[in-house]
C-alpha cells in the first residue's frame, strides 16, 4: 500500500467518531486529524477511547452508544468544545460469536446486535442532525457492510440484517435532508484486517478462507484504505455523493467468479 498522500481537506471542522479506539474508527480519527479536523473520539472503552484521542490531539468522550441520553451528550460536548458539528462517523459496532445462524441464533443475541450496530447509528443521527441544519450543513457517514448487498452461507444473521437497516436509513436520511445542506452516506466495507475480524477467524481458519476466496483483490481491506474512503466522503470533494451505498471491497460485490 502506498504512503497517504497529505490532504487538508477539513480544517476547521469538527468530526465525531463512535467506535473510535481500534480498527477503522482509529484509523480513521488519525485520518481526519491528518486533514485537519478537530476529532471527538468517542468509545466505550476508556482506555482505547482516551489513547486515541491523546493520539490524535482530539478530545475523548465515553459513551455507550446504545444509551440516549449519552448519545445527545456527545454531540453537545462537540458542539460545546469546538463550536461545531460538521461530521459524525457512526461507526460502533459488535459481531459477537453467538450471532450465527438464524436456527441457532437466539432472540437475545440479535436484539443486542441490533440494538449496538443498528439503533446507535439512529440515536446518533438524530442527535448529530439538529446541530447540521442550524448550520446548513453536514457529513453523515453510517458504517454499513457489503454483506447489506449481498447474501452468505457463512451466516450472522443480526449482524447482516442491521448493516442492511443502516444502508435503508442512510438512504432516507439523505433524501429527506439533502436540500439542507446535509449529506448522509452509508459505508459499505469489505472485510477488514481489525482486531474483531482476526479474532473471528483466528477461531475459525476455514471460515476466514470461505470469504477470501470471494475477495478480486486476493486480500482483505486495511483500516487505513477505509479511512480514506471516509475522509473523502466527508470533504467538499464528494459534495455530490449523497444517500449513496459507497461500496469499498475489492471488488466482491461485483465478483462472479475470482482470479486464480
Amino acid at each position: 500500500m502506498t504512503e497517504t498522500p497529505v490532504c487538508r481537506r477539513l480544517v476547521g471542522r469538527t468530526a465525531v467518531i463512535t467506535g473510535a479506539g481500534s480498527g477503522i474508527g482509529l484509523a480513521t480519527a488519525r485520518r481526519l486529524a491528518s486533514e485537519g479536523a478537530q476529532v471527538v473520539c468517542a468509545d466505550i472503552d476508556e482506555s482505547a477511547g482516551k489513547a486515541a484521542a491523546d493520539e490524535v490531539g482530539g478530545l475523548f468522550v465515553r459513551v455507550d452508544v446504545v444509551d440516549p441520553e449519552q448519545v445527545e451528550a456527545l454531540f453537545k460536548t462537540a458542539f460545546d468544545t469546538y463550536g461545531s458539528v460538521d461530521i459524525a462517523f457512526n461507526n460502533a459496532g459488535i459481531s459477537p460469536p453467538d450471532d450465527d445462524s438464524i436456527l441457532t441464533t437466539g432472540l437475545d443475541a440479535w436484539k443486542r446486535v441490533q440494538e449496538v450496530n443498528l439503533t446507535s447509528v439512529y440515536l446518533c443521527c438524530k442527535a448529530a442532525l439538529p446541530y447540521m441544519r442550524r448550520q446548513g450543513r453536514g457529513s453523515i457517514i453510517n458504517t454499513a457492510s457489503f454483506v447489506a448487498v449481498m447474501g452468505a452461507a457463512t451466516s450472522q444473521i443480526s449482524y447482516t440484517a442491521s448493516k442492511g437497516g443502516v444502508l435503508a436509513m442512510s438512504r432516507e436520511l439523505g433524501v429527506q435532508f439533502a436540500r439542507e445542506g446535509i449529506r448522509v452516506n452509508a459505508l459499505c466495507p469489505g472485510p477488514v484486517n481489525t482486531p474483531l475480524l482476526k479474532e473471528l477467524f483466528a477461531k475459525d481458519p476455514e471460515r476466514a478462507q470461505r470469504r477470501l476466496v470471494h475477495v478480486p483483490v486476493g486480500r482483505f481491506a486495511e483500516p487505513e484504505e477505509i479511512a480514506s474512503a471516509v475522509a473523502f466522503l466527508a470533504s467538499d470533494d464528494a459534495s455530490f455523493v449523497n444517500a449513496a451505498e459507497f461500496l469499498v471491497d475489492g471488488g466482491i460485490a461485483g465478483a462472479y467468479v475470482t482470479p486464480l
